[in-house]
């Protein structure tokens, strides 16, 4: 049987028909990738919901891909590199599989290939087990507590040299779930397999279980870029089985929170040596009678009692914690038509009235040149700046520096214009 594809555009108005059982609708419905909207007996709209990914169960696969048409290897630096500003997808083999699936189960099974070169990462790990003989040091406490007045077995607390560690039990983790998913290339599930075996002694994770926490260092340097990319996967991805009983793989995202997430480590990054800091979702009031500025020079908070919150996506602060710039990530900017017709604007000139900014930048994922607007009896300027996400993501994190360098510069004090003698 083959496999079916539905794809949709995640700006799509008109949706897709598409046959579905009962069961299957159900699944579909439960990832929140689409609305699922029932036509007839076995017919069904699927309309974007907000979300890009894919959805793959028995013969059919369900994929909304974002509206600037990116790539895995562009949607996967997104993710890694909110989390981890370190992190590229060399090895995102999307040009060899246009299908999300199989190109990111061939990536993780390349990166995994390269990590495990040298071998599997040891290294020790504290254990506490009941033994019949003394290993290591005898936890007294939890010997009298659980076995008082008796000899053994002894309670102790040893150091193991082991494969048993975090970042071993992540990658198996992630294999597993690729492996998970129905209908992967044969070539690439054999890649798996063989990668699965060669994790002998490491702990299967339970699925629904928190991730075990690891620590980069020098010694586990190999491993990640692997690391990276296994735990995208497994942060947002799922093969199990549904509540009707379907066996379904699903990869979903929030598109506009993975570009907030994105603009907002990139710009920390971009204006690291720049005196001040940068503060995300700054909270403040648009209403009230407090002042930001004054609440920063000590005389108290900002008006906590005003009813109009703001949580603002980022904000520059000078050395005296006043803020100077506003900077707020947009994956869609508001159309200058419609119901809220340039509703970013009057968002950007309420942030900067509240907080005493005199610039504000709406950073958005698009192409073109900045656009600089003054707002009529204020003075407030904003500048709709964009990003291409289509682009390198060298390039893309040059034109974030880009954006931040040119918002200093603007928000340098004005000096008053000599006038003439």
């Amino acid at each position: 049987m083959s496999l079916r594809h539905v794809s949709l555009g995640e700006l799509d108005a008109e949706g897709v028909e598409a046959v579905l059982g009962a069961d299957q609708a159900a699944a579909l419905a439960e990832t929140k990738l689409v609305d699922v909207r029932r036509l007839g007996a076995d017919t069904y709209c699927l309309l974007p919901n907000g979300r890009v990914g894919a959805v793959r169960f028995e013969d059919l696969q369900v994929e909304v891909t974002p509206k600037e048409k990116l790539g895995v290897a562009h949607l996967i630096f997104l993710l890694g590199y909110a989390k981890d500003p370190g992190f590229r997808p060399d090895g995102v083999t999307s040009e060899t599989y246009g299908d999300l699936w199989p190109a990111m189960a061939n990536s993780l099974g390349a990166a995994v290939e390269r990590a495990l070169v040298r071998g599997l990462l040891q290294a020790y790990r504290t254990e506490q087990e009941a033994l019949l003989t003394v290993r290591g040091r005898i936890v007294f406490d939890e010997q009298l507590r659980r076995r008082p007045g008796a000899v053994v077995p002894i309670e102790v607390r040893y150091d193991d040299y082991s494969v048993d560690i975090a970042e071993n039990q992540v990658l198996l983790a992630a294999i597993h779930l690729m492996l998970g998913v129905p209908r992967v290339p044969a070539e690439v599930r054999r890649r798996l397999l063989h990668l699965a075996a060669r994790f002998e002694g490491v702990t299967r994770l339970l699925p629904g279980r928190g991730l075990p926490r690891w620590h980069p260092s020098r010694l586990n340097e190999r491993y990640h870029d692997a690391l990276g990319l296994a735990e995208i996967l497994l942060r947002h991805g799922s093969a199990r089985a549904t509540s009707t009983g379907v066996e379904m793989s699903a990869f979903v995202v929030v598109m506009w929170k993975v570009f907030e997430d994105f603009v907002t480590t990139a710009l920390k990054e971009a204006l690291r040596d720049v005196p001040g800091r940068v503060q995300p979702q700054l909270s403040a009031y648009l209403t009230g009678d407090g002042d930001w500025a004054s609440g920063m020079s000590g005389k108290g908070a900002d008006d906590p009692h005003g009813d109009v919150a703001m949580n603002v996506d980022v904000v520059h602060l000078d050395d005296a914690g006043i803020p100077r710039v506003v900077f707020d990530a947009k994956y869609k900017l508001a159309s200058v038509t419609g119901e809220y017709a340039n509703a970013d604007h009057y968002q950007m000139l309420a942030y900067c009235t509240a907080l005493r900014v005199p610039i504000a930048w709406l950073v958005y994922a698009g192409g073109g040149a900045d656009i600089r607007r003054s707002v009529k009896h204020a003075d407030v300027e904003v500048v709709a700046a964009p990003i291409d996400l289509r682009q390198s993501p060298e390039r893309v994190l040059g034109r974030i520096a880009e954006i931040a360098r040119s918002a200093m510069v603007m928000a340098e004090p004005r000096l008053p214009t000599a006038r003439p003698s």
